[in-house]
């Protein structure tokens, strides 16, 4: 890596755009910092109205204020910052940080298996879950296990590991999250935010096999239409709360854990 020169203030790349890598950079980008997110072509990503990965797949999207543009390549990502928007890449993240000679790393893709991260990435890497250990893997890492310790930043040690239980959402885990009946491609025939009832149909995995709702209550979260899934792939999750909620805002969980991130930043950079 060239030698680092400290910027006024830190820019940061944000590996995976999904729903805590949007909270993330929705809260870094409302604080001043610099934000580069990067993801894939098609992405995964369930909850879409709150995720800047969304601009992969639309051109562009917004999540509470903050706009996000998709490109194809990092070289108009500083450019794009200074109009204030945040840049959504879909290259390498390794290709990404070396170009934009990125200050801090956050990784949020959630594999929550063992992460390939290298502490050596950039000055400062956050790892956030399971799957990191600060100092080893990550500089530190941020707690995302619902709890009380949601959103700590941990320097010595790992974030909690991954149950496979989803959290407790109206008193429902595992119950609340749609899973793909087969392998194939996603067709919807319902949209997020749309109250739906029990046994309802969502839409299909290819020709024959049907996604129906597991539980009733709003449709809080949805893959794309036509997104290649697998067999058993989480692919969108039912909130029994209903119209109590905003599919258009960011989570409890999310802003708890964005929290965590800024702080692991703000704590290095002012030291």
């Amino acid at each position: 890596m060239e030698t680092w020169i400290k910027r006024p203030i830190p820019l940061v790349l944000v590996i995976g755009g999904g729903e805590l890598g949007s909270a993330v950079t929705h809260r870094l980008a409302r604080s001043g910092l610099g934000v580069v997110v990067v993801d894939i072509d098609r992405p995964k990503c369930i909850r879409r109205k709150v995720c800047f990965a969304t601009a992969a797949l639309e051109g562009r999207t917004e999540v509470e204020g903050i706009r996000a543009r998709h490109l194809a390549a990092a070289d108009d990502a500083l450019k794009l910052i200074r109009a204030g928007e945040v840049p959504l890449v879909t290259c390498g993240y390794r290709k990404v940080c070396r170009e934009i000679r990125a200050d801090v790393v956050v990784d949020a893709r959630m594999t929550k298996t063992e992460s390939d991260m290298s502490s050596g990435l950039a000055p400062r890497v956050i790892g956030l879950g399971p799957g990191f250990e600060a100092g080893r893997n990550a500089d530190v890492v941020v707690e995302t296990m619902r709890g009380h310790d949601l959103g700590r930043v941990i320097d010595t040690g790992s974030a909690a590991p991954f149950t496979g239980v989803p959290g407790a959402i109206g008193g429902m885990t595992s119950k609340r999250v749609i899973r793909s009946p087969a392998s194939g491609i996603f067709n919807s025939r319902a949209d997020i935010g749309d109250l739906v009832e029990q046994g309802q149909l969502l839409g299909m995995v290819g020709r024959k096999s049907e996604v129906s709702a597991p539980i009733s209550g709003l449709l809080r979260g949805l893959i794309a239409v036509g997104s290649k899934v697998r067999k058993g792939q989480k692919i969108g999750d039912v909130d029994p709360r209903g119209r109590d909620i905003d599919v258009t805002t960011i989570s409890d969980k999310g802003r708890a854990v964005a929290g965590g991130v800024l702080e692991a930043i703000m704590h290095w950079w002012k030291g």
